[in-house]
């Protein structure tokens, strides 16, 4: 039997018991009395998984009619079970600590309050807080921006500092997309593409895009596999597309590149992608474009001028620290610099990745954000380069906790994927996604309704960011430009505290051009080359 068949198992049953039952009533007086019997319970199932398949409110119902409210049931009484059965349970995430609750309220507009006080230990190691003000400000009643363009950019873009991150058309399915971009430009923020290419999916709604390209320079490749500049410039004219976005690498699978086998690439994927349908789809581990830190920002320079001046920056996850300080050399010596940076951390997520990639390869994304910001100021050009960041944000606090460490925007890919119905299922690699988000069967992904998901997105969108004010105004803040790393605390395994002031680097303005003696920032530094991402020749 094909799983299509097995979801719609109960309805099938149920409605089919409910015709023989009414046709051995009329047919068999003497079992007229059972048969009625028997349909007082069929009969209302038969109704109620009609009902599931045409509502557009719950996906898993519409993919799983009539068995799909065993979730909610189960979903309604967690609270209660863990609280009474488990509350002593070290071993996993409590009912409170569960973010895809936050998503759900916020997306949903439900009541996103909860009563008797934390739910963690406050005396734990690794819990942390943020210092409030005895003297509270008002909150922001409007959406926190950051004008992303350095000196170069002739068109610049003003980001919410709260937008959606990568996630491929080909990974996600058709509707899945439409729903986030609709969000964003009801919610008047930006929507990664991904890597995949942007699709007309991306383009149907009109909302703002960041067009990230990675190794596979999917939408502007060439027949060999790089780089084809006239492409670029063609897809990058279009005024949908705001920014560019150059990833180095990915924080869930950093250094691993893919393929996409040619059984699986249809002819729409093919014409998105720009490949041919005869042979497999390689995405590399690195570009075939630079090879250099100096070859890489006269990539993000080109790009900049074939698109009209966009602002272009890349994404990466960092590893050597001497290899991203050899870009900044790059900078220092060529007088070229990104527009942004995107730091990615190796807790981000994905839908398919070795496990030791996820688990053990990549810098997570507090320690290399705090990094980047330290190696910018040290070399006095944090100024006219925007950071953004990303990896399991999803609440305010998460939101606050990066920017203390330098963020000027965050992305979010799980949290909108909750918003849209994901529920981690986790079979975003089988195709088999109970919920339409992450799948290409259109019987699958006809159960994500687009016009709900799309108000989802945009209210959580809304909810999170007034998170994020109200938590600004208790520290006696007006603006995320105002946070610093004191402001954020620390319980460490040792039961001290500290401030991330004292956790992450830092460095004083310009302190790098002089060496940054006697920092952690000392011995990658003079590894560093600007030449080759290798340790600089004689270094070692």
């Amino acid at each position: 039997m094909l799983p299509f068949e097995k979801r719609f198992l109960a309805l099938t049953l149920a409605i089919a018991g409910s015709l023989l039952l009414a046709g051995l009533a009329l047919a068999l007086p003497d079992w007229r009395e059972q048969a009625l019997v028997g349909m007082a319970v069929t009969l209302p199932l038969s109704l109620v998984g009609v009902r599931d398949l045409f509502q557009t409110r719950h996906a898993v119902l519409r993919n799983y009619p009539i068995i799909g409210h065993l979730r909610f049931l189960l979903e309604d009484i967690r609270p209660e079970i863990r609280q009474y059965f488990f509350e002593d349970d070290k071993s996993g995430m409590p009912f409170a600590r569960d973010k895809r609750a936050i998503v759900y309220q916020r997306a949903k507009n439900q009541l996103d309050k909860r009563p008797f006080g934390t739910h963690y230990n406050v005396y734990d190691s690794h819990y942390e807080w943020l210092h409030h003000s005895i003297a509270p400000r008002p909150a922001a009643t409007q959406g926190f921006r950051t004008l992303i363009g350095g000196p170069a950019c002739r068109q610049p873009y003003d980001a919410s500092v709260f937008n959606i991150s990568a996630m491929s058309f080909g990974a996600l399915s058709s509707n899945a997309i439409r729903a986030l971009n609709r969000g964003a430009r009801l919610g008047g923020f930006a929507h990664d593409t991904g890597e995949g290419g942007v699709s007309p999916y991306h383009r149907e709604a009109g909302g703002d895009l960041i067009w990230e390209i990675g190794s596979g320079y999917f939408g502007c490749r060439a027949s060999d596999g790089g780089f084809d500049p006239d492409r670029f410039a063609a897809a990058a004219a279009d005024p949908q597309i705001r920014m560019i976005e150059v990833k180095l690498s990915q924080g869930a699978k950093p250094g691993h590149g893919g393929v996409l086998p040619k059984a699986k690439i249809t002819a729409e994927i093919a014409a998105i992608r720009g490949v041919p349908m005869d042979r497999d789809c390689v995405s590399p581990a690195c570009h075939a474009a630079f090879s250099t830190p100096i070859g890489l920002l006269q990539f993000l320079d080109q790009l900049r001028a074939l698109s009209g001046g966009k602002p272009v920056g890349f994404k990466l996850c960092i590893g050597h620290p001497w290899e991203f300080l050899g870009i900044v050399k790059a900078m220092l010596e060529t007088g070229l610099k990104p527009d942004f940076i995107v730091v990615d951390g190796k807790e981000g997520g994905t839908g398919a990745a070795p496990l030791e990639f996820m688990d053990h390869i990549g810098m997570p994304l507090r320690d290399g954000l705090a990094f980047v910001n330290a190696a910018l100021v040290g070399a006095d050009l944090r100024h006219d380069i925007r950071l953004g960041c990303a990896g399991k944000i999803i609440s305010g606090f998460d939101m606050a906790r990066v920017m203390a460490l330098g963020a000027d925007w965050c992305n979010a890919a799980r949290g909108f994927m909750f918003a849209i119905g994901c529920i981690q299922a986790q079979h975003c690699h089988t195709g088999a996604c109970p919920t339409g988000v992450a799948t290409q069967d259109p019987m699958r992904q006809r159960a994500l309704d687009v016009s709900d998901k799309a108000e989802r997105v945009a209210r959580f969108h809304q909810e999170t960011v007034r998170s994020l004010a109200e938590i600004l105004a208790a520290a006696g803040l007006d603006t995320p430009r105002q946070l610093m790393p004191q402001h954020i605390m620390r319980r460490g395994a040792d039961g001290r505290i500290h401030s991330f002031n004292d956790r992450y680097p830092s460095l004083h303005p310009g302190e790098l051009l002089r060496g940054a003696k006697g920092t952690l920032f000392e011995e990658p530094w003079a590894l560093a080359s600007s030449t080759r991402f290798a340790p600089a020749p004689g270094s070692l």
